[in-house]
Formats: C-alpha cells, structure tokens, sequence
C-alpha cells in the first residue's frame, strides 16, 4: 500500500491517497486539493470522508464530477456536506454512500473499515486501511479534536476516547492535521485528555 499526502488550504489539512493494487482511494479532499489530486491519480475508486468539516470536504463536489466516483461520509455528519454548517461558504456535496457502522467492507476491492468516534462532530470516523488509521480530527500527534465546536459533544468524546483507549492493536496514525503517530503512542496520552476532556 501506497500512501501519498498533501496538507490543503488555510487550516493546512491533510489529503491522502491510498495506492492498491492499482486503484486509489481520495480522503479528505480539503480546500484546494482537486488539482493535485488529479495530478496524482490514475485509477480512483471513491473519496471517504472522515468527517463533515469544511477543510475537509471542500472539494468533494469538484473532484466527484471530474472522477465519475462515490463518495462515502458517516451517517452522522450528512446534513454538514449540504448544510455548511460553520458558515464558511463550503460548495455543497453529496455523499453517495452513508456508513453507518463500523463493519468492514470492500471498495474496488481494498478493504475498508470506517470506526466510528463521535465528538468532535456527531459522525467523527477512523478509516482503517490495513494497518494504517486516518484519524481525521479525532487523534493527532500529541492531542485530539476539539469538542467545543457547534454539533461536537464532550459527551461523546469522552466516551469515544475510552473506547479508543481499548482498542489493543497499534496502527500507523495519519492525522487530518500534522504529522504521523501511532496509536500506541497516542494511547499514552488519552488519560490526560480524558481529564481536559471531564473539565469542559
């Protein structure tokens, strides 16, 4: 697996392509990205969305009318594509597929699996790749997504930071902002953001 990666637009956030067995998988399209992408891509299968946020969906419409390909975003945050919910003039998309839970599933023939862990927004979602997991704005390097934002929910992300704390595995972590981790690492600090977290 080949993964190619570019940071897009003001919020500087991460773009990925996913290279397999000679198909290609976009995540996150943020502001800006459909030029490179479209440098870089040969045979794409569909764009995933980690979550609804505006730098990380912008250019989702554009792309998906250049590639003819579906696009796949948690059910949760469907309303934000269309909505622009944080007012930031975002084109409005569509998802064409609405996960709905955490079931493995194939697409063009890579084996996907989103993880739900809402918080920073309702659908927030890790895209399990293998053994790489794109964290969205759920885990970064050294923190976590923010939980104050309209539709987040400390709630949620209290509850989705214990149960990502269970989770026995490591992965390689690509975050939608900065540089690369892994869980293990990470895990380390989730109990100290636990407790920002029980603050709020």
């Amino acid at each position: 697996m080949e993964i190619l990666s570019r940071p897009m637009g003001a919020y500087q956030t991460n773009c990925y392509i996913v290279r397999e067995n000679g198909k290609e998988l976009i995540i996150d399209p943020g502001m800006g990205a459909t030029e490179w992408v479209m440098q870089q891509v040969e045979n794409p299968v569909a764009i995933l969305n980690t979550h609804g946020h505006f730098d990380h969906v912008w250019s989702n419409a554009e792309l998906k009318e250049k590639l003819g390909i579906p696009i796949y975003c948690p059910e949760g945050d469907l309303f934000m594509l269309g909505a622009d919910p944080l007012e930031q003039g975002m084109p409005p998309s569509e998802a064409d597929i609405a996960v709905r839970d955490e079931k493995p599933m194939e697409i063009g023939g890579i084996p996907v699996r989103f993880r739900h862990f809402p918080g920073h927004t309702p659908g927030c979602s890790v895209i399990e790749i293998g053994d790489a997991w794109f964290s969205g704005d759920f885990l970064f390097r050294d923190s976590v997504g923010r939980w104050d934002f309209p539709y987040s929910s400390a709630e949620a992300m209290l509850q989705s930071l214990k149960k990502v704390q269970r989770i026995g595995e490591d992965y390689t972590l690509h975050p939608g902002h900065g540089p690369a981790s892994t869980l293990k690492r990470e895990q380390r600090n989730i109990p100290f953001w636990i407790e920002q977290v029980k603050r709020r």
